[in-house]
């Protein structure tokens, strides 16, 4: 056994560390034909994406936001049909500069998604959706027999 033969994998990525350049193209290796480096987030970021959503619960109502960042108000649709929400819309790539002219495309554009099937307390017809700053927000009250209901103790 070598003494100081543990060291030597270190000392190599050291070294390479020292000169980025040279350590990207060799990193990006590791993943070629996996469909996860460089290339792959290129061709495909046009398709499909699913936008983030917080869902929490109040007493009155259940309420959605969801991150749409980019998108206007016009290209957004809400939607309920069979007890089943639907948020629909598309962030367009910016054709105003050139796609050639791009280093990396890492932001989603193209259509989006997103459904929810509502529980039976939700009251659909006062859904109330607002957006504002490139969040959504959807609030889905609840009926009443569904609000939580303090009942008086009486002493006998």
């Amino acid at each position: 056994m070598q003494t100081g033969t543990a060291l030597a994998p270190r000392r190599s990525f050291r070294n390479l560390m020292k000169d980025p350049s040279e350590f990207w193209p060799r990193f990006n290796r590791i993943f070629e034909g996996l469909g996860v480096g460089p290339e792959f987030v290129e061709e495909n970021a046009l398709v499909a994406w699913t936008p983030a959503c917080d869902i929490y619960e109040t007493d009155k109502a259940i309420v959605l936001t969801v991150e749409l960042p980019g998108i206007k108000k016009e290209e957004v649709s809400v939607s309920i049909e069979n007890n089943l929400l639907t948020i629909h819309g598309e962030r367009k790539f910016q054709e105003e500069k050139k796609r050639e002219n791009y280093h990396r495309v890492e932001r989603n554009y193209g259509e989006f998604f997103r459904s929810f099937t509502l529980p039976n307390y939700i009251e659909p017809a006062k859904i109330l959706a607002e957006f504002k700053e490139g969040l959504l927000q959807v609030s889905l009250p609840k009926r009443e027999e569904a609000k939580p209901k303090q009942v008086e103790i009486k002493v006998l």
